[in-house]
């Protein structure tokens, strides 16, 4: 079964990972600092700045960095290494409370922050009329996107368990053929009908560890995305009224981020490299982001239809897919699952907790 289960890991983790590294790569090269300015339609940014106030302004980007690398750091492993406190591990109901928590801060992130932004882009005065006004392009993107994962979660899960039931049968059937070669016919019947529910009961814990493993990348390929354009939107502004609050915002924006991907790394009982890439990954990517817009915020031109174009259909995909893990791989697995069901009180603290998530989040919206 051990062995089984590290098919489906390396397997299944090498081709997700490939693919979220694929998409991250596109967005760095693809992807042009977007302002977060009012809309001019014309030329680069007001050259009106003084150099000292972009002077300032930078000072604020480094801070970003460092504080927004810090918060993400400390959202994602603090359910990540819980488990060492028995109070906190996957099987206690505070970590349930915790988890509905982080998942009503992801659901909030894809409805309140991301979607309403790739509205806003899709839908500028900036972009011609044609086809921008003519179609709704970013309900439509969010609904492929949310299509597309539920055919991943849907076609990887399959995938992986019917490799892991083929290695299992395979297991048993060895084990059979040699105990057939006893003399021992009672001892041999007991075993064997023992040996076959045991088989059963780990084939349902390996579908279950690989459901997680698929809903934690899932979901971190939907949040680096987002990220990394969060990112470059702070690093490309010189408005001091724009980064400051956004310093603070975007800070606790990952830390309830990093707590939503963190308690499925920690469901999903990774090795230790993978935990270490996924966090590194999740961590990095909007401090990345951020180093990309300080880059190019001289050179842009403000609300040019490819600066509005692009984030806005990643906006729109990254929506997509974090409502549809907040809703069907967090929320309606957990609330519709027997351990909640069959505890009132759980259910009730689970569920203000999800509005806890989601309206703090929300919170943030006034802000960034």
């Amino acid at each position: 079964m051990h062995q089984s289960q590290s098919h489906f890991n390396v397997g299944n983790g090498n081709s997700l990972r490939a693919g979220t590294l694929t998409l991250i790569t596109l967005i760095i090269l693809l992807l042009p600092a977007h302002t977060l300015a009012k809309c001019t339609c014309d030329g680069p940014e007001d050259i009106s700045s003084s150099s000292k106030d972009k002077a300032e302004a930078l000072k604020y980007k480094i801070v970003a960095v460092v504080t927004i690398l810090i918060g993400g750091v400390i959202g994602i492993c603090f359910p990540v290494f819980s488990h060492k406190i028995p109070q906190l591990s996957p099987e206690t109901n505070v970590f349930f409370m915790i988890k509905a928590f982080a998942a009503g801060v992801i659901l909030s992130t894809g409805f309140i922050h991301v979607l309403p932004e790739a509205f806003k882009r899709l839908m500028s005065p900036c972009l011609s009329e044609t086809p921008w006004d003519k179609f709704p392009f970013t309900g439509f993107v969010a609904m492929v996107a949310t299509m597309l994962t539920l055919m991943i979660d849907a076609f990887a899960t399959s995938f992986y368990t019917r490799k892991s039931n083929a290695t299992t049968k395979l297991q048993v059937v060895g084990v059979d053929e040699e105990e057939q070669g006893s003399h021992m016919q009672q001892a041999h019947t007991h075993t064997t009908h023992g040996h076959s529910h045991g088989s059963a009961d780990q084939g349902t814990g390996a579908s279950d560890l690989l459901r997680q493993r698929v809903i934690s990348q899932v979901l971190e390929l939907g949040i680096v995305v987002h990220s990394v354009i969060i990112g470059v939107s702070l690093g490309a502004s010189n408005d001091l009224a724009t980064i400051k609050p956004l310093l603070a915002a975007l800070t606790f924006h990952q830390f309830f981020e990093g707590l939503g991907l963190g308690g499925c790394i920690a469901q999903a009982k990774f090795k230790a490299r993978t935990i270490a890439t996924m966090v590194l990954f999740f961590s990095l990517t909007a401090p990345i982001g951020i180093a990309i817009g300080i880059g190019v915020s001289s050179t842009y031109k403000e609300n040019s239809p490819k600066e509005l174009i692009l984030p806005g259909l990643f906006d729109a995909a990254s929506a997509g897919i974090l409502i549809y893990t907040a809703l069907v791989d967090l929320l309606a697995a957990d609330f519709m699952g027997q351990r909640l069901q069959s505890n009132g009180m759980l259910q009730i603290g689970a569920s203000i907790s999800l509005f806890i998530g989601a309206g703090c989040m929300s919170l943030l919206a006034i802000w960034a």
